[in-house]
């Protein structure tokens, strides 16, 4: 059942990338890798898309970090980009089983916008006493600051080039301990790339947590 949700705040965290901030309706409670359905009239028309949330915890607020392409966005990619404090869209969910679930060790592929799940998986692994790394595979940083913040809190962080090779990372990153978890947020070349990876460093794939952006 859809409800509404207030934009509280808008913040520019990389190269056509925002992270949209809105006050949570009663009752909304979700985790950082589940995602949500925003949407809006646009001509008479209702249009929606499904964000992934990029807060660590749902309390007053909740996050997504929307990536936008400025040659092939969309009208509702540009509704998003002007977006601003006091805008309302249509709001579902929380969707997805692919999420923190109190892992003790959270390891975190991601590309594109899935350095929102990344960054708030890793930020609550933390304050709930766990570990994390990050595996993190773009042309261009964003959340740059967090990222920051949680090398200086001691998670291992891994900043790749768009196309580089993830196995060398992972080796790094993983420690095989029985409470280790893989999680795999980006479009589908990030995906196949990762479940490769995984894979060849003698993994399990189908046990780590993903989602494809498609």
């Amino acid at each position: 059942m859809d409800t509404i949700a207030t934009v509280s705040s808008v913040e520019t965290v990389g190269r056509d990338t925002y992270a949209l901030r809105f006050h949570a309706p009663d009752g909304f409670t979700a985790e950082p890798g589940q995602f949500v359905k925003l949407g809006t009239e646009i001509d008479g028309e209702s249009v929606a898309r499904f964000y992934t949330l990029s807060s660590p915890t749902v309390d007053d607020t909740f996050e997504v970090t929307v990536g936008i392409d400025p040659d092939d966005g969309g009208d509702f990619s540009a509704f998003l980009a002007d977006a601003e404090a006091g805008t309302e869209m249509t709001l579902s969910g929380p969707y997805g089983d692919q999420h923190y679930d109190g892992e003790a060790r959270a390891v975190v592929v991601a590309g594109g916008p899935g350095v929102g799940p990344a960054v708030a998986i890793a930020e609550r692994a933390l304050d709930d006493g766990g570990e994390a790394a990050i595996l993190y595979r773009a042309a261009d940083v964003a959340h740059a600051d967090r990222i920051e913040a949680l090398t200086a809190r001691g998670v291992t962080v891994h900043l790749l080039d768009a196309d580089a090779d993830l196995r060398d990372a992972l080796d790094d990153a993983v420690t095989g301990s029985a409470d280790e978890t893989l999680f795999v947020y980006g479009f589908a070349d990030l995906v196949d790339d990762a479940t490769a990876a995984i894979e060849a460093a003698g993994g399990d794939a189908d046990a780590a947590k993903v989602e494809n952006f498609g």
